[in-house]
């Protein structure tokens, strides 16, 4: 049973309830253009994921076979007290290996290059919690091999893993404010802002998954002080809707520093030293301006009105369609998926750039409706997938009422005004 899955739809209900929220107090936590890249980092991740997952797999196998020091049966994890404890335990020690997981991938640049996809939204709302890393299963897995070395059962290691991930959704919240004596054991929404902020006190703090005891014990614990408001996003701004541009920002700069090192042990070593260490010839020639936080503004390029109503609008049909690859990938598997993957994928990056207003973004979203779509669809019919007479006719509707709203909405006439 997946449960990640099975919570998706309360997921995009809360997220919905939230936005609801946000409309009538006018509190200003949502913005159509950051949510559509958070929630689009998420999806790359999850398709993206169909293909690459089978990396843990195969090193988390590997130490269940061979390296495995104690045999803990299924069976043991069953109603009894017994089995009711070792469930607990197998969530603490996955909570705690989480901790030093999430510790790492902000004190070492690889880890970073990977993590910041999560910290880029300089939003902080439900959507937030979707935008995860594409690139997380090159190391992300390692740090949970002890679990499997003592002996844990995969099913129970994934199913902890999953209850972890869904009690991190709620945390990222702007709406739910302190909880009291609850604030002393549990990850909560203040404590998580925290983590999320860029402000000089806060950076590098508050790093469990579902208990803030780790942080109280090993020094990392930082509380949210009203005196110092919190500003989300990281010190060097993503800048773009680009959700693949999202993933490979912080490699593309570990790159260019790696390329102008005049030293060999510093082009290798900047991957894996601390985060923001640079090569100090390269930091002379190079020097990077800080972030002033007194006279921060998030980035928001304008954009005309239809095609921001155009985004949503189409941003809602791919999480119709991702439901439906999630579905086809159950009964199909990796290569069922593939060729919806690259369409979704193409929608994601469009979408991403006209939110941008970037000058050919426009052009590029005819070409994917009128030629792409179509093209995608015809290898996917001779691939063997079932496309009926009403699938054919839906998509024409879909092509043409797209391309018809989009060159209104690029004229600057209002659709659906």
């Amino acid at each position: 049973m997946d449960l990640i899955a099975l919570a998706v739809p309360f997921f995009l209900l809360a997220i919905i309830i939230e936005l609801f929220v946000d409309w009538r107090k006018r509190t200003g936590y949502y913005r159509s253009n950051d949510a559509i890249n958070s929630i689009s980092a998420g999806m790359l991740d999850t398709t993206l994921g169909y293909f690459t997952k089978i990396l843990p797999l195969l090193g988390w196998g590997f130490a269940m076979q061979h390296l495995a020091v104690f045999d803990m049966p299924l069976a043991w994890f069953d109603a009894s007290a017994r089995g009711i404890a070792l469930w607990v335990l197998a969530a603490l020690a996955w909570d705690f290996c989480y901790y030093w997981f999430h510790r790492f991938s902000h004190e070492i640049s690889i880890l970073w290059a990977a993590h910041a996809v999560h910290h880029q939204s300089e939003d902080y709302n439900l959507s937030t919690a979707l935008r995860q890393t594409s690139t997380g299963f090159l190391f992300g897995w390692i740090f949970y091999l002890p679990l499997f070395v003592v002996g844990f059962p995969l099913e129970v290691l994934l199913a902890v893993n999953a209850v972890n991930l869904i009690y991190q959704f709620w945390v990222h919240t702007q709406l739910v404010r302190r909880l009291g004596p609850l604030e002393a054991v549990l990850m909560t929404p203040s404590h998580h802002r925290v983590h999320h902020a860029q402000n000089e006190r806060y950076i590098d703090r508050n790093y469990g998954g579902m208990l803030i005891v780790w942080d109280r014990l090993f020094g990392t614990y930082e509380p949210e002080s009203d005196d110092d408001p919190v500003v989300f996003g990281v010190r060097k701004p993503l800048a773009s809707w680009n959700p693949f541009w999202a993933n490979l920002q912080v490699y593309d700069y570990l790159l260019f520093d790696a390329r102008k090192a005049q030293r060999w042990r510093d082009k290798i070593g900047i991957w894996f030293r601390r985060t923001g260490w640079r090569p100090p010839d390269v930091e002379a020639r190079y020097p990077k301006q800080r972030t002033d936080l007194a006279h921060f503004e998030k980035y928001d390029p304008p954009v005309a009105a239809g095609i921001r109503r155009y985004a949503v609008a189409q941003f809602a049909l791919a999480i119709v369609f991702i439901l439906w690859i999630g579905e086809l990938y159950v009964s199909g598997g990796a290569r069922a998926v593939l060729l919806p993957c690259v369409a979704l994928w193409l929608l994601l990056l469009s979408l991403g750039w006209l939110n941008q207003g970037k000058a050919a973004a426009g052009s590029v979203e005819l070409v994917r409706l009128l030629v792409v779509t179509p093209v995608l669809l015809l290898l996917a019919h001779q691939a063997g997938m079932v496309i009926t007479t009403v699938t054919w006719a839906v998509a024409a509707l879909y092509i043409a009422g797209s391309a018809l709203w989009l060159v209104f909405a690029r004229n600057g006439t209002e659709v659906f005004a």
